[in-house]
């Protein structure tokens, strides 16, 4: 396998994991990145730019990272409360008056972040021209009546998320949040990470698509799936389907149109280096640059709102405000971890106690939702190189 890439002595575990996603899990194409106390320290790609090509992949490669992106659509959220132009204790109709329809005078701007506000799924799915075109998502989720009551349960809002916190920033700040992320992160930090691909960064950008695990990585395991998860995924009507299904049909995320469009929920662009640099610039100053949360923020985003079984995604999950914590479903480097997954396998977040953050970035898509193999691979070996 041909590596690029750097790695500082006592990290080379992560680069022998990387390897190995490639000769036993079915990698093709990857990138991943881990700073340490605000250095870089891995930095290595490998494989196809894109999943179904023989290009290579780049040193400037992005791809498409799903729902990784509500990691960073969170941060938003937050240094708009840092900055005290958001209220998290609000309700939500305060800044979007339209919102408050169907039940939802008390959804607060925390249930938002937290996968509280009982919004996961849509009595009529969106079209992809829908939901890309800025206004159709908004209006659907401001009418929509909630699943549950909101602030007593808590259900992944898998597509929902983007029109609910893209509108809300959009009504406090007057920006649009590609925007937002673009001026007040992307560009401060020197990110190469965009919600709303620009044209002139297109070719750039890998297309990404379904893998299958190799037998061989899974060779003399017993493998049990949960049968209540399978039947969730299975059930057209459950309110699984239904929140995956909120866009119908499926959207093709490898379309020009569908990158452009600025979707915080699954339609982030990134590199693995800008993953670990804006998780690293959360706990910490980058090469002395901006530090992005206060000590303050920090805590709200790490502190756990929501634990319990998932009523979208069935597991048992933890999230702080907007982010997802260390825990069953999404094992970080320990228990004060904080990021975001995104479903088939990229994902990025921070360990404030080991002062590591890693961002992992793949064009080949696994079924799973949480806890891909490759990514824990990354962790482990990070884990025995502290």
């Amino acid at each position: 396998m041909d590596v690029q890439g750097t790695v500082a002595a006592g990290f080379e575990p992560v680069a022998d994991a990387f390897i190995r996603n490639f000769e036993q899990r079915g990698e093709r194409g990857a990138a991943v990145a881990v700073y340490r106390d605000g250095r870089k320290v891995v930095d290595l790609w490998a494989g196809t730019r894109d999943v179904d090509g023989s290009d290579p992949w780049a040193v400037d490669t992005a791809q498409t990272v799903r729902s990784v992106t509500k990691g960073v659509a969170a941060a938003v959220v937050l240094l708009l409360h840092q900055r005290g132009q958001i209220d998290l204790d609000a309700p939500v109709g305060t800044y979007w008056p339209e919102f408050k329809a169907a039940g939802k005078e008390r959804v607060l701007v925390r249930h938002l972040l937290t996968h509280r506000a009982g919004l996961p799924a849509l009595d009529r799915p969106l079209t992809p021209a829908e939901a890309i075109d800025g206004v159709s998502g908004p209006a659907a989720v401001a009418a929509q009546r909630p699943a549950w009551e909101p602030g007593t349960d808590h259900g992944y809002h898998a597509q929902t998320y983007s029109w609910l916190i893209g509108e809300l920033v959009r009504r406090v700040t007057g920006r649009t949040i590609g925007r937002w992320v673009a001026e007040e992160i992307a560009r401060p930090l020197g990110l190469d990470f965009w919600i709303g691909l620009p044209a002139d960064e297109a070719h750039r950008v890998g297309r990404i698509g379904p893998v299958e695990e190799p037998p061989s990585a899974t060779a003399g395991l017993t493998l049990r799936p949960k049968r209540a998860v399978s039947d969730a995924y299975r059930d057209p009507g459950s309110l699984t389907r239904r929140s995956f299904g909120a866009i119908d049909p499926l959207p093709d995320e490898n379309d020009p149109g569908y990158r452009a469009a600025e979707l915080p929920a699954s339609g982030g662009i990134s590199t693995a280096r800008a993953l670990a640099r804006f998780y690293a610039a959360t706990i910490g100053q980058v090469d002395g640059g901006p530090r992005l949360f206060a000590p303050a923020t920090l805590t709200l985003a790490r502190t756990e709102e929501s634990a319990g079984p998932d009523r979208v995604l069935v597991v048992p999950t933890r999230y702080g405000l907007g982010f997802m914590l260390h825990g069953p479903a999404a094992p970080l480097l320990g228990p004060g971890s904080f990021g975001h997954p995104g479903r088939g396998g990229s994902l990025g977040f921070a360990d404030p106690g080991s002062g590591v953050a890693l961002g992992y970035v793949t064009n080949g898509l696994r079924k799973g939702v949480t806890a891909d193999p490759r990514g824990q691979a990354l962790i482990r070996a990070v884990r025995s190189a502290l």
